[in-house]
């Protein structure tokens, strides 16, 4: 996909709502659009966005089978008060059961290439299935999230998994996110008042303390650049 691709899209849709971008981008990619939500704050208001634009895209998330009681609390109210279908993908278990058995069930503690081994298999994988066939990737990807995200694009092609990539949220700071969510009553994860702001996989997740960087509760056993190849940045 050319960089003139891109660059259309950023000047056909400048003057659009998220919810009228959303509408465009279903029309022009019908049946093509996903969006990937993991129930953080900002692909709840998403969810809540895809909900009120009435475009057709499809949701779906990814079970890691690692996942916190609270996330699932939450995929269930978001399911309950949009009536959205959510797809579910899960890794594949067989290879699973081979990590687990020759490595055991907290190998990704052991070090960065085998916390990305895990990662792979329990993320990466089932995310590669679920972009299959697919020409629109939406995330909740913000800009402030982390140094590593801060030269995000509106629209950009991810050459990782051969998609066009649309962060509608990439200008919003936390609390514009928070307050959309006041506003609207929009679902969220109970952990988020508990210091819990990017939340993972429990055993790699903890809150954070005031003051410090967004995602310092992500792995923080690591000095890495903490990404989990979902995404390069």
């Amino acid at each position: 996909m050319s960089a003139d691709v891109v660059q259309s899209l950023l000047a056909k849709t400048k003057d659009f709502s998220i919810e009228e971008t959303f509408a465009f981008l279903a029309d022009e990619y019908k049946g093509k659009v996903v969006f990937s939500t993991s129930f953080g704050q900002e692909d709840q208001v998403i969810t809540a966005l895809i909900e009120k634009s009435k475009a057709e895209i499809t949701i779906f998330t990814l079970d890691t089978g690692r996942l916190f009681q609270e996330t699932y609390d939450v995929f269930h109210r978001t399911q309950k008060k949009y009536k959205l279908p959510i797809k579910v993908y899960f890794p594949e278990a067989k290879a699973v059961e081979e990590l687990l058995e020759k490595k055991g069930p907290n190998s990704f503690y052991e070090s960065v290439e085998n916390r990305k081994e895990c990662c792979f298999i329990r993320k990466v994988v089932p995310l590669k299935k679920a972009l299959a066939g697919n020409q629109v990737w939406i995330t909740g990807l913000r800009a402030e999230q982390s140094e590593n995200r801060s030269d995000l694009h509106l629209f950009e092609y991810d050459a990782n998994f051969g998609i066009l990539k649309f962060n509608p949220l990439l200008k919003w700071s936390l609390e514009e996110v928070q307050k959309y969510i006041d506003d609207n009553n929009v679902p969220q994860n109970s952990l988020h008042k508990k210091g819990f702001v990017s939340i993972g996989c429990a055993p790699c997740t903890r809150a954070i303390a005031p003051g410090e960087d967004i995602r310092a509760g992500r792995w923080s056993w690591e000095s890495s650049h903490k990404e989990c190849g979902l995404h390069q940045k």
